[in-house]
């Protein structure tokens, strides 16, 4: 194993503290108990935004701290739920009076707490909401979850409902534009090598040379098949097909192409990949309007992508556009 890191106990802290100081203009960090908050934290009268979950997937979530986006983020350890206490800290710090949405990956810890700091957080008097994102195709109940897994497109959750807070919706309509994004949204991934998680020192699964996993999840949980690996076109195919077939797409749907990076892939295969992907759903006679390539929803050093497509309307790309200001995320201002 070759890391850049220190003590493998220390990777979040050090990790947390380097945004911090890298970012100070976006955001500040807290450190008893550890969570990352927008800089002009809370906004009056806004609705704030709070997502988390185990950290690895950089910049999911703290780089998508402030304007436009989320208003705090609570990273746990590497691949595990953040416990309720930081969740809570972080929901009070950001609430301004006008209510708080917890964005959740659908992964059983996380479910579990953020509810209870939800419950908690009600007990004090702050209105939450919750919406669960699981955009993932590729399996049910998989190793950390029921039902489907929530992946990349949580991306897309926190920014369309992070623009709808931020032109001044009540908490309701920013937890219906939430779950209506979840409810457009399909990703599936793949995965050519496997990635190491620093306290296990070892690699969390196994692919021979010529292998790949086709639908792996973001902490390396199986997915659908082990095949062969193939051209990236044939790829590209094996994981579109189930995302359009899913809701289904149909032609003349407007969609959002987004193809993000496991944290290995040279962004010259993104791009290689985003090519194809648009080209098959331009062949069933589906739009792509807006677009999204990098590095977003990482699973450490794991070579390997996934793809995920929104469908749009005209108040989706609408909000899909407004200013954003993030660390990983900024366009608009």
């Amino acid at each position: 194993m070759k890391k850049l890191i220190n003590d493998p106990k220390n990777v979040v802290d050090e990790a947390v503290a380097g945004v911090a100081l890298a970012h100070a203009d976006l955001v500040t960090v807290v450190t008893d108990p550890i969570y990352i908050v927008r800089k002009d934290a809370p906004v009056a009268g806004k609705v704030a935004l709070v997502s988390g979950g185990g950290s690895g997937h950089e910049p999911l979530h703290g780089g998508f701290v402030g304007y436009g986006m989320l208003d705090a983020a609570v990273p746990g350890p590497v691949f595990t739920s953040p416990t309720p206490d930081p969740i809570l800290a972080a929901t009070k710090a950001v609430d301004s009076g006008a209510g708080v949405l917890h964005i959740v990956k659908n992964y059983t810890g996380d479910v579990l707490n953020f509810e209870t700091a939800a419950d908690l957080a009600a007990a004090d008097g702050i209105e939450v909401r919750t919406v669960v994102v699981d955009d993932d195709v590729a399996v049910k109940d998989s190793l950390y979850t029921a039902g489907r897994r929530g992946v990349a497109g949580t991306v897309l959750v926190e920014k369309i409902a992070g623009a709808a807070a931020q032109r001044g919706d009540s908490l309701d309509e920013v937890a219906e534009i939430a779950t209506k994004v979840n409810s457009q949204v399909r990703s599936m991934g793949v995965a050519l090598t496997p990635c190491v998680v620093p306290h296990a020192g070892e690699p969390s699964f196994t692919l021979a040379e010529d292998e790949i996993e086709i639908g792996i999840g973001i902490h390396g949980e199986p997915g659908r098949e082990r095949i062969k690996i193939e051209p990236a076109d044939a790829i590209v195919e094996r994981i579109l097909g189930p995302i359009v077939d899913d809701i289904p797409f149909a032609s003349g749907d407007k969609v959002l192409l987004f193809v993000n990076g496991m944290g290995g892939t040279p962004q010259i295969e993104l791009y290689i990949t985003f090519r194809h992907a648009f080209e098959v759903l331009a062949s069933k006679g589906i739009e792509v309007t807006r677009t999204l390539v990098g590095n977003y929803v990482t699973s450490l050093e794991m070579q390997g992508f996934s793809i995920t497509v929104l469908k749009l309307d005209d108040e989706l790309t609408e909000l899909w556009d407004a200013p954003v200001q993030t660390a990983a995320l900024r366009w608009g201002r």
